[in-house]
C-alpha cells in the first residue's frame, strides 16, 4: 500500500486529528481533508472535492457537525459517488449510534460497491474537555437535562484507534463496528468524576431540555448547534440502542475500551477543568 494515499477529511476535528497522529506514528503522511490544507477540502464547495480526493484509495469520513443534520446525506451521497468515480477504493465513516438519519448515510457507503467500515460511536469523553460541555465545568455550573440517562461515553482515542486500524487492515472490511466506552453513566456520575479528579466542587442542576434549549438560544448559541443539540438529547440519549456497552473495541484491538474513570483522570492532569 502506498504510504501517501489516504484521505482524513475532517482530519483537524476530534477524531480526525487523532487518526492523523494514528496513521503518523504508523509511518504514514495522510492527506488532511479540511479548508485550510493544501489541497483543501471543504464540504461546502464541491469544486475542492476532486483535488483533494485525486490519488487517494482509502479514506476516513467524518461530517461536521454531525450525520444527522439537514444536507448531510446528500452531501456523503454526493461524495461516495464522486470518490469511486475517482478510484478510491474503501471509506471508513464515521457515524452515530442510534441515529436514524445518520444510518441513511451509512446505507449510502455500504451500498456503494467500494469497501467500507461503518464506525458508529457513542457520545465522546472529550464533549466535557475540548467541546460544549467544557464551559460549564469550568464555571462550577452543570446544568443539563436527562440526567439520569445512562450514556456508554466513548473515548475519541480509542474511536481513532479502532478508525486507523480498519482503515488500514481489510480484515474487518463491511463491519459495521460499534464503539462505546465500558460503563453506562449519567450525566450526575460524570460530573461526580470530573469533580474528583479535579479536586473541584461542582454543582449539578436538573432542568428540562426546554429550559436548556432556551438558555443556548439566549447565550446566541448558532441556529444549526442548538438544532443538533435538541435532537441529540430528544431522539438519540433516549434510544435504547445507545443505552447499550458494546464491546467492538476490544474485538478490534485487543483490549479494553477507557472507561470515562481514566479519562477524567488523565484530563484532570492537564488542568483543563481548572
Amino acid at each position: 500500500m502506498n504510504k501517501e494515499n489516504i484521505l482524513v477529511i475532517g482530519g483537524t476535528g476530534k477524531t480526525g486529528s487523532r487518526v492523523m497522529e494514528q496513521l503518523k506514528n504508523k509511518g504514514i503522511e495522510p492527506r488532511i481533508g479540511s479548508r485550510n490544507a493544501s489541497p483543501s477540502f471543504d464540504w461546502d464547495n464541491k469544486d475542492t472535492w476532486v483535488n483533494a480526493l485525486n490519488g487517494i484509495e482509502r479514506m476516513y469520513v467524518t461530517y461536521y457537525p454531525d450525520l444527522a443534520v439537514p444536507g448531510a446525506k446528500e452531501a456523503i451521497q454526493s461524495l461516495t459517488y464522486l470518490a469511486k468515480e475517482l478510484g478510491v477504493k474503501k471509506i471508513v465513516l464515521l457515524s452515530g449510534k442510534g441515529e436514524t438519519e445518520a444510518e441513511a448515510c451509512e446505507k449510502i457507503v455500504m451500498d456503494s460497491g467500494m469497501d467500507y467500515n461503518i464506525v458508529r460511536a457513542s457520545w465522546f469523553n472529550q464533549n466535557w474537555s475540548e467541546s460544549f460541555f467544557l464551559d460549564p465545568i469550568k464555571s462550577g455550573e452543570v446544568a443539563l437535562p436527562m440526567s439520569d440517562v445512562l450514556i456508554p461515553f466513548v473515548d475519541a482515542n480509542d474511536i481513532a484507534e479502532v478508525a486507523a486500524k480498519v482503515l488500514l487492515d481489510d480484515t474487518h472490511n463491511g463491519e459495521i463496528i460499534e464503539v462505546t466506552g465500558p460503563d453506562l453513566i449519567t450525566f450526575k456520575d460524570v460530573v461526580n468524576f470530573i469533580s474528583r479528579t479535579s479536586k473541584r466542587d461542582l454543582n449539578f442542576h436538573d432542568i428540562t431540555l426546554e429550559q436548556y434549549i432556551d438558555g443556548m438560544k439566549k447565550m446566541e448559541t448558532p441556529n444549526d448547534v442548538v438544532w443538533l443539540i435538541e435532537y441529540l438529547f430528544s431522539h438519540v440519549l433516549t434510544n435504547p440502542k445507545n443505552q447499550l456497552v458494546v464491546n467492538d473495541v476490544e474485538r478490534v484491538l485487543g483490549r479494553k475500551a477507557k472507561s470515562f474513570l481514566e479519562y477524567a483522570q488523565e484530563t484532570a492532569k492537564t488542568g483543563v477543568w481548572n
